[in-house]
């Protein structure tokens, strides 16, 4: 039977996840278990030290104690429900849960994009115009962008999560992903979901695209900046002040681009493959680049390590 002519209304989904994979469930369970509570620690330890640390109370860290409890929230959003999965024989999420996952998820991906285009701006007030940086980046204008960012994200994940909700879903239920990924949901609506993809692409664009751009050309004139300071200290120091936030953005878009930028397989016999590839790269998508942020954040920048140190002195 087709499945646009089936009725029979879908009222939960089996999440797949690597079923046909038994042996590395396991595996994977233990190893994703130890970079969650990485993640925990790591960006916990961040969010501490930007609110204890009077020395840290600027708008970037400011925007990075953001960042980090973002990082929490998306985890959390997925990766119980993953180690859920691993250790589950029947995989079944309800229709609401699966919903409620796909939002949180949207909202905390698309509030990353545009919460580092506004990072981007932050360094480029404090390296082009750093006379002027007290009083453009003041709290009246840094605490809304951070707002905004979240406002933005969330907005979004309503309009694409209640569209895709407003589908029907009458037939095949098995989600072919270890989440409530929303193509992987689309895929299952007996309906056209011409307008979704839509909706979807035009969505990339402002919270892909428009701050891709933005970082670029804000980098572009913090580069052109640091190359006119003659001693080769003040390009060092100046340069220190933006490596860790570049370093974040090249691995959170490199991954992006990895992830949907390399070509589909045309044998047959290796769809298989590519399918537990696709996989496994979205599962450390989601994980890998919360884990480094904190990481990354904490070698490349001698104030958080300052920081972190002092609250570890407090603590012994």
């Amino acid at each position: 039977m087709d499945r646009f002519n089936q009725t029979s209304p879908v009222v939960g989904f089996i999440l797949l996840g690597l079923s046909a994979h038994p042996r590395l469930e396991k595996t994977f369970f233990v190893l994703i278990l130890l970079m969650y509570l990485v993640i925990l620690l790591g960006n916990g330890v961040l969010i501490l030290v930007t609110i204890l640390d009077s020395h840290l109370h600027t708008p970037m860290y400011f925007f990075l104690g953001n960042l980090s409890f973002l990082d929490i929230c998306y985890t959390t959003s997925s990766v119980p429900l993953i180690l859920d999965s691993f250790l589950t024989p029947r995989k079944t999420i309800s229709f609401s849960a699966c919903f409620g996952q796909m939002f949180l998820s949207f909202a905390m991906g698309a509030t990353e994009c545009v919460l580092l285009g506004m990072m981007a701006f932050d360094r480029y007030v404090a390296i082009c115009n750093p006379l002027r940086y007290s009083m453009v980046m003041n709290k009246a204008i840094y605490i809304p962008m951070a707002a905004g960012s979240w406002a933005a994200g969330i907005t979004n994940s309503v309009v694409q999560t209640s569209q895709a909700m407003r589908l029907p879903f009458c037939g095949d239920n098995v989600i072919n992903h270890f989440t409530c990924e929303i193509l992987a949901v689309l895929k299952l609506a007996c309906a056209d979901i011409s307008m979704n993809v839509i909706s979807m692409v035009v969505a990339n664009v402002i919270f892909l695209g428009v701050p891709v751009l933005f970082i670029f050309v804000s980098y572009v004139f913090i580069i052109a900046t640091i190359l006119r300071i003659p001693s080769a200290e003040g390009k060092k120091k100046a340069f220190s002040t933006c490596s860790a936030h570049l370093t974040v953005v090249v691995v959170f878009y490199g991954t992006i681009l990895f992830m949907y930028g390399k070509p589909k397989s045309k044998d047959p016999l290796g769809e298989d493959k590519q399918d537990l590839s696709d996989k496994l790269t979205s599962l450390f998508y989601g994980v890998v680049t919360p884990m480094l942020n904190p990481i990354i954040y904490s070698l490349r920048n001698k104030d958080v390590k300052a920081a972190v140190k002092n609250l570890l002195r407090k603590k012994n």
